[in-house]
């Protein structure tokens, strides 16, 4: 997916923010912006990844349409999303 340049700051967020909106990691983030899950702008000047937030929310309306899913299928989505956490038991330490 193309990066796209930015105009006006208005309607970006940066990593942080971006982030703790959709209550992932910056990581988790940067990663996804990486690998086209997220479409990520850059700051004209200083080349920062900027996110809009319009693209945040239609992201966060499709998660939370799929959670409205049976449970199987819900966790089976999530898990194909990349950022869903296993479905298996912890290892005991030790």
């Amino acid at each position: 997916m193309p990066i796209g340049r930015v105009d006006s700051f208005q309607d970006y967020l940066r990593v942080g923010e971006a982030a703790a909106l959709l209550g992932v990691s910056p990581g988790t983030l940067r990663n996804w912006g990486r690998t086209g899950k997220v479409r990520e702008h850059r700051h004209p000047v200083n080349g920062y990844r900027l996110f809009l937030r319009e693209d945040l929310e239609a992201l966060l309306a499709a998660v939370r349409a799929e959670t409205d899913l049976e449970p199987a299928q819900a966790s089976h989505l999530k898990a194909s999303n990349g950022g869903a956490r296993s479905t298996e038991s912890p290892r005991k330490a030790g």
